[in-house]
């Protein structure tokens, strides 16, 4: 099997060959016909992220181990398994990989949310993933039923950009008509667009500094407003779409010192401020408006196996579409993480090996 690897961080990755593992137990191996490529695997190749004060926070001292295959949002087709899966799958089936992987005995594990286990064994993070044309997958638990005619690139996306943005709307808990300004129009904040109109009603006010998509957020997210942050006063343009009251909720995609600054700043009472992005920073409060406003601050990382069920559910209905907006080959991962670190990505992008 072959499989684009991050042997060093900030290097190029590179193509290696490797033994085909053999499913065992309850384990199930796939082809890779979709891998996503993730903001999250933007960190692994740079070897962490920026966190407080500007300090660099390094994925070794959280657990990872390089050389590593990147790659979490993963779909395929069953190349082989274990009597223990024939009760629920066939070879040839073609799934979707559930990749947050947990330790199995944490309380977070015990309820079903292994997304936010204590010690963590996420495909393409902490083990190998789905940059790769073969995967094994430690349970077919951890696997999803997918119907024939749903577009796998598509599909692959689900269960990371599609799942974080679903967990974040659900953690802003809008009610229809509510203001939600969704910042970063990225892959992710299309998702939660189209996912906050289609789910809950609410009105979609879109942020970001490039104009390009914004308007996709407008054609493709279906955002009822959008406000380009690098042209007009984002507090300013806020207040007067909301009648000076304020947003009932802030999604913040980008999650940086300057974004989250301006969150604080377009809030109404009872509003809630959801916590994606991984850019990293740190935030000054007023503690006293706190309580006085009654403001509810929510870190949101992805989501649960039923979550993503869900969201199958809902692509399969075409209530939502991720919008694929470039593929590469194997040999073409460093420049895939290039264009993405660059902000060259209007949508999603894939990986077919």
């Amino acid at each position: 099997m072959k499989a684009a690897r991050i042997v060093k961080p900030k290097e190029p990755l590179e193509v290696q060959d490797l033994e085909t593992p053999k499913p065992k137990g309850s384990q199930v191996l796939v082809k890779v016909l979709a891998s996503g490529v993730c903001h999250s695997d933007i960190h692994l190749w740079d070897g962490g992220y920026q966190g407080p004060g500007g300090q660099f926070l390094k994925t070794t001292d959280r657990g990872v181990k390089y050389p590593v295959t990147p790659g979490h949002e993963v779909a395929g087709r069953i190349e082989a398994l274990t009597e223990e899966a024939e009760s629920l799958f066939a070879k040839g089936d073609r799934v979707l990989v559930y990749p947050w992987v947990g330790e199995g005995t944490c309380p977070a594990c015990r309820i079903g949310e292994e997304n936010l286990c204590d010690k963590p064994r996420s495909l393409g993070i902490y083990t190998d993933g789905g940059y790769s044309d073969l995967l094994v997958i430690p349970s077919y638990r951890y696997l999803v039923k997918l119907e024939e005619d749903l577009d796998i690139n598509e599909a692959a996306t689900l269960s990371c950009s599609a799942l974080t943005a679903y967990n974040a709307v659900k953690n802003a808990s809008l009610r229809p008509d509510d203001n939600v300004v969704v910042v970063g129009a990225g892959g992710l904040g299309l998702m939660a667009i189209q996912l906050a109109k289609a789910v809950t009603g609410a009105k979609v006010i879109a942020m970001d500094l490039d104009e390009e998509k914004l308007k996709t957020a407008e054609t493709n997210g279906h955002a009822d407003v959008v406000i380009n942050s690098k042209k007009e006063d984002p507090k300013k343009k806020v207040m007067e779409l909301t009648d000076n009251k304020g947003a009932d909720a802030v999604i913040d995609f980008v999650n940086a010192s300057k974004t989250v600054e301006v969150d604080m700043q377009i809030l109404r009472r009872r509003a809630k401020v959801i916590l994606v992005g991984l850019f990293g920073g740190e935030l000054k409060l007023s503690l006293v408006t706190m309580p006085t406003r009654a403001y509810s601050l929510i870190g949101s990382y992805t989501g649960s196996l039923s979550d993503l069920i869900e969201l199958v559910s809902l692509a399969r209905r075409k209530v939502i579409k991720p919008v694929i907006s470039d593929r590469f080959k194997l040999d073409q991962t460093t420049e895939a993480l290039s264009k993405l670190k660059d902000g060259k990505v209007m949508g999603r992008a894939v990986i077919n090996p």
